[in-house]
């Protein structure tokens, strides 16, 4: 396969390869198909599974409540952290794969979007999970890498400025369409989805928000709190 044929693939599928004039229900049945997959894949929750099975406990149930690496890292350390990281970049990149393969960029930001919801809101947990930060970061690596590039260096220095990942992280987010559109070629066509996925990241941050306005966010450190805090119900 050459470079052509490699990047023919990754814009329009692999049916298009083969039958360019797609039916409009065929391509409806495979953009539904990379939603489903990508929505279940976003539902594997690592931080639960490693929290369960090596602690037995649930991670929801301490810190922040949430299911994801900052949490995993102040409870259980850097270990179980980077297991967790590693998932969740695993399960966006398979997803985001396979919506390539079936429908090419299209199908790519589709499958993105929805392992993401999947991430915050999984089916297998009760529709409780991560913030999606991650998943998010895997989803525009393999999507557009100079748009992960430049959001990468400036959550980079935000944090080690500031120490909030929170504030990195929504800052990303609401960069993200912005950056889009002038770091890619394709960007304006899908600016919509890099939209979509900004505002549900904002939105799972939104307490972290209310926090940063309060100065009452917790600052990251690289290593485990020690805290073995129950999180604090509402």
């Amino acid at each position: 396969m050459n470079f052509n044929t490699f990047m023919y693939i990754r814009e329009n599928g692999l049916y298009a390869v083969f039958n360019p004039a797609m039916p409009i229900a065929l391509a409806a049945i495979l953009l539904t198909l990379s939603a489903v997959v990508a929505y279940l894949l976003g539902s594997i929750n690592f931080a639960i599974l490693i929290s369960k099975r090596k602690y037995k406990e649930d991670i929801r149930a301490f810190g922040s409540g949430n299911g994801g690496m900052t949490n995993m890292m102040r409870t259980y350390g850097r270990a179980s952290a980077a297991l967790t990281f590693a998932g969740d970049l695993l399960k966006a990149f398979v997803a985001v794969t396979v919506g390539i393969l079936l429908m090419g960029l299209l199908g790519g930001y589709v499958a993105g979007l929805f392992c993401v919801l999947g991430h915050c809101f999984p089916v297998y947990y009760h529709f409780h999970g991560g913030k999606g930060v991650a998943v998010t970061a895997m989803v525009v690596l393999c999507l557009s890498p100079l748009t992960f590039a430049i959001l990468m260096l400036i959550f980079v220095i935000l944090v080690l400025g500031y120490r909030y990942i929170s504030l990195g992280s929504v800052m990303c987010m609401m960069l993200y369409p912005v950056l889009l559109p002038s770091t890619n070629q394709y960007g304006a066509k899908f600016a919509v989805f890099a939209f979509l996925i900004a505002a549900l990241i904002v939105f799972m941050h939104r307490e972290n928000i209310k926090r940063l306005l309060n100065h009452t966010e917790s600052k990251f450190e690289f290593k485990k709190s020690g805290s073995r805090e129950k999180k604090q119900e509402k």
